[in-house]
C-alpha cells in the first residue's frame, strides 16, 4: 500500500518548455502555430488528393494516406499543449493527462517508424518485382500491413508506459521538456529507472531499427536494379519514386534514433528538446510538403484538382 501511495504522490507534472523568456516564448509560439496549421492543412490536403483522384488509388498512396492521417495525429497529441504552456501562466499537465499524451505520442512515433518500413517494402516490390507488384501488394495484404503498424505499435507503446508509470514519483514533478515523453518522465522516478530504460531501449531497437534494417535492405536491393537499368529515363523514374520517401525516412529517423538508441546519462537534456522538435513539429509539416514538390503524381492531381475548381 506504501508503494501505491508514493507512485501517485506527484498529481501533476510543470513543464520547463523551450524557453523561460516571455518574449522568445511569443515568437515561438506564432512560429509553431504556424507551423501547427501547415501540418493539419498540408496533410489533410494530401489526404483529399488522394481519395478524390483515381490514379492514385494504388498501394504507394494508401500508405502515404496513413502517414498523412498519422501525422495530423502526432502533431496534434503536443502541439496544442505547447502552444497553449507558451501563452498560458500555468504549465502544468495533470497525471493522467502526462500518461495519456505520453501514451499517444509514443504510439503515433512507433507507427511512423513501422510504416516508413512497410513503405519501403513497397517501393522495392513496385520497382525490383514489378510484374508481380498487384499480385504481392493486393488490397489485403496493404491493409493487413498497415493494421500491423498501428496495433503492433499501440501495444507496445502500452507495455513502455505501464513500466514506466509504476515507478514512484514523489518528487520532483518538472518536466525539463514542453510535452510528456519517456526519457524526460521517467528522470523524475524516485527510484532506479535502469531496467525500464532496458526495456525502453529494446523496444527501441525492435520498433525503430528493425524497420530502418528494412529500409535499408530495402533500398540496397533498388539501388542494385536501377544499376542495372539501360534506360536512363526508367533509372530516373525509379528513383523519383523513392525520394520523397528517402527524404522523409532521413528527417524522422535521424531525430528518432539520436533520441531513443542512446544511453540516458549521455544524453543532453537541452538537445534532446530541440531534436523532439524535429520529429514532433517540423517533420509532420515538412511531409505534405516534401510529397507535393517532389512527387510529379501529387503535383499533377493537385492541379488538376485546382483546375476543376476554378472552372
Amino acid at each position: 500500500m506504501d508503494h501505491i501511495k508514493i507512485n501517485f504522490t506527484v498529481s501533476e507534472f510543470v513543464f520547463l518548455g523551450l524557453s523561460s523568456d516571455p518574449k522568445i516564448q511569443l515568437v515561438l509560439f506564432f512560429v509553431f502555430l504556424l507551423f501547427y496549421v501547415l501540418s493539419v492543412v498540408g496533410n489533410i490536403i494530401i489526404i483529399t488528393i488522394i481519395q478524390i483522384e483515381p490514379r492514385l488509388h494504388t498501394p504507394m498512396y494508401f500508405f502515404l494516406t496513413n502517414l498523412s492521417f498519422l501525422d495530423i495525429c502526432y502533431t496534434s497529441t503536443n502541439v496544442p499543449q505547447m502552444l497553449s504552456n507558451m501563452v498560458g501562466r500555468k504549465k502544468t499537465i495533470p497525471f493522467a493527462s502526462c500518461a495519456t499524451q505520453m501514451y499517444f505520442s509514443l504510439s503515433f512515433g512507433m507507427i511512423e517508424c513501422v510504416l516508413l518500413g512497410v513503405m519501403a517494402y513497397d517501393r522495392y516490390v513496385a520497382i525490383c518485382h514489378p510484374l508481380h507488384y498487384t499480385v504481392i501488394m493486393d488490397p489485403n495484404t496493404c491493409v493487413q500491413l498497415a493494421a500491423i503498424s498501428w496495433s503492433s505499435s499501440f501495444l507496445s507503446s502500452m507495455v513502455i508506459n505501464v513500466l514506466t508509470l509504476s515507478l514512484p514519483y514523489c518528487g520532483p514533478n518538472v518536466l525539463n521538456h514542453f510535452f510528456c515523453e519517456v526519457p524526460s518522465v521517467l528522470r523524475l522516478a524516485c527510484t532506479d529507472t535502469s531496467l525500464t530504460e532496458l526495456v525502453v531501449f529494446v523496444f527501441s531497437i525492435i520498433i525503430v531499427f528493425i524497420p530502418f534494417l528494412l529500409i535499408i535492405v530495402s533500398y540496397g536491393r533498388i539501388l542494385l536494379s536501377v544499376l542495372r537499368m539501360r534506360s536512363a529515363s526508367g533509372r530516373h523514374k525509379a528513383l523519383s519514386t523513392c525520394a520523397s520517401h528517402l527524404t522523409v525516412v532521413t528527417l524522422f529517423y535521424g531525430t528518432a534514433i539520436f533520441m531513443y538508441m542512446r544511453p540516458q546519462s549521455k544524453s543532453s537534456r537541452a538537445g534532446g528538446k530541440v531534436i523532439a522538435v524535429f520529429y514532433t513539429v517540423v517533420t509532420p509539416m515538412l511531409n505534405p510538403l516534401i510529397y507535393s514538390l517532389r512527387n510529379q503524381d501529387v503535383k499533377g492531381s493537385l492541379r488538376r484538382a485546382i483546375r476543376k475548381q476554378k472552372t
